[in-house]
């Protein structure tokens, strides 16, 4: 049975292709799978599930429409879509995911996550991190208006902009560590934006980190995972 995954799509709230592209890969690609699953950032940023079914009514639709036809479609939520809720869940028939999530895929251990949580480096925002996602702090969160929501959103996002990129991707230590604490032979990812795949040795074992690519109208990937193994997929909107 044939499971796609990707991640980091950052669909806008404004005209842009990739809103298209997405559209096509869920009435295409999508509806020939198992099980669809998106490891973090479909959207650029998430407010609320109230404003973001305002903001993306056609994704809220096809989404829908997808998992009506059958597909199972799982989401983990991403450094920029955390504030995902039950109210998108239930209207587009999605199921939500805890990070990092360890499952058998296509008979091989993984484990599956966005990827921020190897990101170890940067400090400031793993504290960051353990607060947004406090039960407490979202609580309180909710309770603000919507312009400062959207000013919270706009300073988490200039500010992860900013910083040196040797702190953004993984730090191999906590890749290890979750290779051995969830006694798996495989990593996928996504979140740095370099997709690439890298091979470990874990106690004797030989083990892979696979980093899905980050969406651009150039170069719109998945991965492909069934009993033959895994591979990568470009998608051809005009195909």
């Amino acid at each position: 049975m044939t499971t796609l995954l990707l991640s980091d799509i950052h669909l806008p709230n404004q005209p842009s292709p990739l809103h298209a592209a997405f559209a096509g890969f869920l009435a295409g690609p999508a509806r020939q799978a198992q099980t669809v699953y998106i490891l973090g950032d479909l959207f650029e940023y998430w407010i609320s599930d109230e404003v973001g079914q305002r903001e993306y009514g056609p994704e809220f639709t096809a989404l829908r429409a997808l998992t009506d036809s059958g597909v199972r479609v799982r989401f983990m939520h991403g450094n920029r879509d955390f504030m995902v809720g039950k109210h998108f869940a239930a209207a587009t028939g999605v199921e939500l995911l805890h990070d990092p999530l360890p499952l058998d895929l296509a008979g091989v251990p993984t484990l599956l996550s966005h990827g921020d949580i190897f990101c170890t480096d940067d400090i400031a925002y793993q504290r960051w991190r353990r607060f947004s996602r406090n039960p407490l702090a979202q609580a309180i969160y909710k309770l603000l208006p919507e312009s400062v929501h959207r000013r919270i959103a706009s300073t988490a996002r200039s500010g992860s902009e900013s910083k040196p990129s040797v702190i953004m991707d993984v730090n191999e230590a906590a890749v290890r560590q979750a290779f051995v604490q969830y006694d798996v032979r495989r990593i996928i990812h996504g979140h740095t934006h370099r997709p690439a795949e890298h091979a470990y040795d874990i106690d004797g074992r030989a083990c892979e980190r696979i980093v899905l690519a980050d969406w651009r109208p150039q170069r719109l990937e998945y991965l492909v995972c069934d009993d033959t193994g895994w591979r990568r997929q470009l998608f051809d909107p005009a195909a």
